[in-house]
């Protein structure tokens, strides 16, 4: 093992460990299941969360799941083998949604968003009927931040995905450890661990898909501003509602109320002449 695998498996460690402390992720006697798709991703995410669960201060079960789609070609012994192979305790949900998506879905349009919901109601009755308290998603910073946009773009909405989610049957408590994760660091992780990745035949065959106008967006502002997608990243962790528009997110309504019981003290003016000056107020 080379000294630059061991320093990037402790980064990755390092960076997973602090978004499960920060949303707290996962509790003492949780019982995790680890969506493995056979992606890059979802690999990295079982191997970084299989060797935390070695040193973590607290303890808790691993299940890795995997759902089957019937995706023609699809290779059904790659998963079982590797996690064989692993000694890790693993399930194969079978449902075909792949017949659905082709069916409902018109050629040329585009995919995910009828994909993502079977895939998401089989995964969480299979949790509900085994008792997962958690579920593990392997989404990355970039994917968290690609949605930002593509809500704003699409959607009119300023949302992305959160750390941690209350489903909305509030049943069932969606966590993603690699929150923290640059899309880079774990293409290398996964390139240095030879992981046998399985390619999607859905998702990975549309080339019209709006995220993949957007991935290429942020990737070339990367290339021009080194660390954009960090410093948007940290935008989504630092929100000040009265500096935005929401009315249900902050009471504008209320402000003069607010003026006559809190005057403004000195460091309240000198904050505000610093957001003069800077041309933010």
């Amino acid at each position: 093992m080379s000294n630059t695998f061991k320093k990037l498996q402790a980064q990755l460690r390092g960076s997973v460990g602090k978004a499960i402390a920060d949303y707290a992720m996962i509790a003492d006697g949780d019982h995790v299941m680890v969506c493995l798709s056979g992606g890059k991703d979802s690999y990295t995410l079982l191997d970084i969360l299989l060797s935390l669960q070695r040193s973590a201060p607290v303890s808790f079960e691993i299940t890795a799941v995997n759902l089957d789609q019937k995706q023609p070609g699809f290779p059904v012994h790659v998963l079982p083998k590797y996690l064989e192979d692993l000694g890790v305790r693993y399930r194969i949900i079978e449902q075909n949604t792949y017949a659905v998506v082709k069916r409902v879905i018109p050629e040329g349009k585009t995919m995910c968003g009828l994909c993502s919901r079977l895939r998401r109601g089989a995964l969480y009755r299979f949790a509900a009927e085994n008792g997962m308290t958690k579920i593990a998603l392997g989404h990355h910073r970039d994917d968290i931040v690609e949605t930002l946009f593509l809500n704003m773009f699409f959607g009119g909405k300023l949302k992305a995905m959160p750390p941690k989610l209350l489903s909305e049957d509030r049943r069932h408590i969606v966590i993603r450890p690699l929150c923290y994760v640059p899309e880079r660091m774990i293409a290398r992780y996964a390139t240095a661990r030879a992981f046998p990745i399985i390619p999607c035949t859905l998702c990975g065959s549309q080339t019209n898909m709006q995220r993949i106008v957007v991935k290429n967006m942020l990737r070339r502002w990367e290339q021009e501003f080194p660390g954009r997608i960090e410093a948007i990243f940290s935008s989504i962790r630092n929100i000040s509602g009265s500096q935005l528009a929401d009315p249900k997110l902050f009471d504008f309504a209320g402000l003069e109320g607010r003026r006559e019981l809190s005057p403004m003290t000195e460091a309240d003016e000198d904050a505000l002449a610093e957001e003069l000056e800077m041309g933010r107020a």
